[in-house]
């Protein structure tokens, strides 16, 4: 019978496997083993993965290849994330040195399924359709000590017809407001500065319990009321959910950051259709002139794909000129690739990679020109930074983020980590801006004010 001591995790994807992986450490943590950074180390491998992309599930499925032929400790390997949901028990085929594989809704049945591996040896697979069973978030591992991710909705109900993650993560399932509520309290307590609060579309929060009454503003405006908590964000929203009180919750709250993650998926009313998105350029347009109008200095993020079935140079052309129109601070820019089960595979993948790959450097190049010059207007101006960490590049330097999700690097000392600080910005390289800090420790223990944040904030 094997014995497990140690433990690797390896994470791929979004914030949400993040947040899974967190509370998977906790679990094993729990169980009295210990974690390693060495994986040639380790007694158990954990591959939380991602599913939504081709790239994503090629990476890994390349990995566990490999280590199909290069490990000689015998280790147990399973597999969690997305993938898992997606492919089940087909997995064991490709990789039939793998133990087990654990869906996106089964995360609490970790220490179980290892029981039973353990016992006999057998190859295990949990994969649920749907998340039923409450998470012990306040037992997550968490790596980060200023930020820190709060699940508030799992799943989703949209059904984009290139998307796997209905399929992977189940329909929409919200989380008490009471059970949220503790878990920020202690995450305050303990000394973090940030959360931000995930879902597939956290703007759907409450809709599949209307007798909570609680929508994704009201549980804002009582997050916003926990003594000690600077800041609070939110990702990812589908523009159909975005609502006027959520727009003045932003505009209002104190904690609230002015940046939304808007996606728009493409400029075309034809390919928005195609890709059931449910909402016209108009409307979307719409809805950005009024969140611009009720919240002046909101900066917003997009997510985009280029070479949908089917899209027409004229409905790429629609595509960049809205990008251009709209100047979004932050973009996600993909290359559309089929994904089994999705509906979308029932077409053909019409345009060629070639295609794909100039459209998309069309918008990277153009996403290029609008940060910087969006990174020009800073200059010289004034920005409130959460201090997170030391630059990866040069200990000396502190690394932070802008309440509209700006990085920002400067010197200061290490004391600085986890405050609020004003800095000066005197340039950038790439995407971080390169900063002076301008005020001592006690000018900045407050929140800034919303008014303050208007005048001196614009874009930050």
């Amino acid at each position: 019978m094997r014995k497990l001591q140690s433990f690797f995790v390896r994470t791929y994807g979004c914030q949400m496997n993040e947040l899974d992986s967190e509370i998977m450490v906790g679990l094993l943590e729990g169980r009295g083993l210990v974690r390693t950074e060495d994986e040639n180390q380790a007694d158990l491998l954990l591959f939380n993965t991602c599913s939504i992309r081709d790239l994503a599930e090629r990476k890994v499925m390349g990995k566990l290849g490999k280590l199909g032929h290069s490990l000689q400790n015998n280790p147990i390997i399973g597999v969690t994330g997305c993938m898992a949901n997606a492919k089940k028990e087909s997995l064991f085929q490709k990789l039939p040195h793998i133990d087990f594989v654990l869906g996106t809704n089964n995360i609490h049945e970790l220490n179980h399924v290892l029981d039973e591996v353990l016992a006999s040896d057998k190859q295990i697979v949990r994969t649920d359709e749907q998340f039923q069973f409450e998470l012990d978030y306040l037992s997550a591992k968490r790596d980060d000590k200023v930020k820190a991710y709060i699940s508030i909705i799992r799943g989703c109900d949209k059904f984009c017809t290139y998307c796997v993650v209905p399929y992977t993560r189940g329909p929409e399932v919200s989380r008490s407001p009471e059970n949220i509520l503790e878990e920020c309290r202690q995450l305050v307590s303990k000394g973090y500065k940030e959360l931000i609060l995930l879902g597939q579309n956290v703007n759907s929060y409450g809709k599949d319990q209307p007798e909570w009454q609680c929508r994704f503003h009201d549980l804002l405006y009582q997050i916003d009321k926990i003594p000690g908590l600077q800041r609070v964000r939110f990702m990812t929203s589908h523009p159909v959910d975005i609502t006027k009180e959520l727009m003045e919750a932003i505009r209002d709250l104190k904690t609230l950051c002015e940046f939304v993650h808007f996606p728009m998926q493409a400029g075309s009313n034809r390919i928005l259709k195609k890709m059931h998105r449910i909402y016209t350029i108009e409307q979307y347009l719409e809805k950005v002139h009024m969140l611009r109008e009720i919240v002046p200095n909101v900066t917003l993020g997009t997510d985009i794909i280029v070479g949908f079935p089917t899209e027409t140079a004229e409905d790429f052309q629609q595509t960049y000129d809205l990008m251009k129109q709209i100047e979004f601070s932050v973009a996600f820019l993909f290359s559309y690739s089929p994904r089994k089960g999705t509906p979308a595979m029932r077409w053909k993948d019409d345009i060629s990679e070639e295609v794909k790959q100039e459209r998309l450097q069309q918008l990277l190049s153009l996403h290029d020109e609008i940060a910087t010059k969006q990174r020009q207007l800073l200059l010289n101006t004034e920005v409130e930074v959460l201090v997170e960490k030391h630059s990866s590049k040069d200990k000396a330097l502190l690394k932070g983020r802008t309440r509209c999700w700006k990085n920002v690097v400067f010197a200061g000392s290490e004391a600085l980590i986890g405050s609020l600080q004003k800095v000066r910005v005197h340039g950038f390289n790439h995407q971080t801006l390169m900063g002076t800090l301008i005020a001592s420790p006690e000018e900045n223990s407050p929140i800034f004010s919303k008014a303050t944040e208007r005048n001196k904030l614009q874009i930050v």
